[in-house]
């Protein structure tokens, strides 16, 4: 399968918009939101990928189809340097999950965007947590440093690369 990133113009909003609602309808396991009264959860942030600078927004294709997104933020938890970066999003549609295409897409955000990484998960979300441990550490050599909330609500790995 051929995994490809490509930036999202504006153009593509309504698209990332309803790839959202997919995300956030599957995230309802860890995060136990409720939908509007309007029949969406949202997401306050999406205007703010063509607005503010070291905000990107991916649409992940597998053979040329849609199979997920990536969006990449300079809002990290746990980096303070000024010129990081983390993963806000990440979503691979169900039927894609456990064939590397995740995987293949996350190398390519690293290896497009050099520097300072952070990729934070919910604890209580198992299966992230396990894919990100497994491509980080394979990514950096275990070249990485383990961080959390003190609340125990976050939690991720910081490398540079």
């Amino acid at each position: 399968m051929e995994v490809a990133l490509q930036l999202m113009s504006i153009d593509d909003k309504i698209l990332l918009m309803r790839l959202m609602e997919l995300y956030s309808y599957e995230f309802t396991e860890f995060s136990d939101d409720d939908i509007s009264e309007y029949g969406c959860y949202g997401y306050g942030y999406i205007d703010d990928y063509w607005k503010e600078e070291g905000r990107f927004p991916y649409l992940i294709r597998v053979d040329g189809k849609i199979g997920g997104f990536a969006l990449i933020c300079p809002h990290c938890d746990f980096r303070r340097e000024e010129n990081a970066r983390c993963v806000g999003e990440f979503f691979v549609m169900l039927k894609y999950r456990r064939k590397g295409i995740g995987k293949k897409a996350a190398v390519e955000l690293f290896d497009r965007h050099r520097g300072l990484w952070e990729v934070c998960y919910w604890k209580n979300n198992l299966p992230a947590g396990q894919f990100w441990k497994s491509v980080v550490e394979e990514y950096t050599d275990g070249n990485y440093r383990i961080c959390g909330t003190k609340d125990n609500h976050n939690e991720g790995f910081v490398f540079e690369n």
